[in-house]
């Protein structure tokens, strides 16, 4: 069964198009179900403008459906499943906004170390999202649940959710490897987990400063001794406001 949006059958009167090349101004004649046209004029591929490519980001048969998708779209199909993830924490956490707001500060330092150090985006923002998805485990036990055994709730609902995305299994593994161990970190650790864990580093040393503030002794020491990435450490100390 094909997708009811690009199965013809489901076609109005305005499944072919007009539209104009970004690049030189000529118009293009597009079909509905057309990921992209070749300019006649110029030459350039130009990407369908009223296509919906959302589903791209997380259905697994959307090569086979779509046809082969434009790079433009490919490069940014993980990058779109991040903010469902996101989304998916969110949901699950529900008025907990103590546990979502970390969530989101994680993903919003590791958002701006994970390009300057070269990692994968999606791979640590999927993880910074999901890196205290266990934590509501701490609502239902009378003792406070361990890191590891938080490690391991995160593990079992990470692959939930990004299984439900239909994420690809080799990114899914990938996420689930980093919250494996996000409290008991390693060494030798590549990269993607370096930058969620400077991330997190860094949200743990704003809450130590907001209730005793460091001195930049006791600061420059922390970035030292604490954070592993370049990019990490700059922006730690740029984060932290010392008296």
């Amino acid at each position: 069964m094909r997708c009811p949006g690009q199965d013809s059958r489901y076609w109005k009167h305005d499944a072919i198009f007009d539209a104009k090349c970004p690049e030189c101004g000529s118009e293009i004649e597009f079909f509905k179900d057309q990921t992209t046209c070749k300019c006649k004029n110029c030459g350039k591929q130009v990407i369908n403008p009223k296509m919906d490519f959302g589903c791209a980001s997380y259905c697994q048969y959307a090569e086979q459906c779509m046809g082969e998708l434009p790079p433009e779209l490919l490069a940014n199909r993980d990058d779109l499943l991040k903010d469902r993830v996101a989304l998916k924490m969110k949901l699950h956490f529900h008025k907990d906004f103590k546990n979502i707001g970390q969530a989101t500060k994680v993903a919003r330092f590791a958002a701006k170390i994970a390009p300057e150090e070269g990692a994968n985006p999606a791979i640590v923002l999927c993880a910074s999202y999901l890196h205290n998805i266990g934590a509501k485990l701490a609502e239902k036990s009378e003792t406070p649940p361990s890191l590891k055994v938080l490690e391991d709730e995160a593990v079992r609902l990470g692959r939930k959710i990004m299984e439900g995305l239909n994420a690809k299994a080799e990114l899914t593994e990938q996420v689930l490897a980093i919250l494996d161990h996000i409290h008991h970190p390693g060494k030798g650790e590549n990269l993607d987990f370096n930058c969620v864990q400077d991330a997190l580093n860094i949200y743990k040393l704003q809450i130590a400063n907001k209730e005793t503030p460091l001195t930049k002794t006791e600061l420059d020491k922390s970035l030292q001794m604490n954070f592993i990435t370049n990019s990490g450490r700059e922006l730690a100390g740029k984060s932290i406001l010392i008296k």
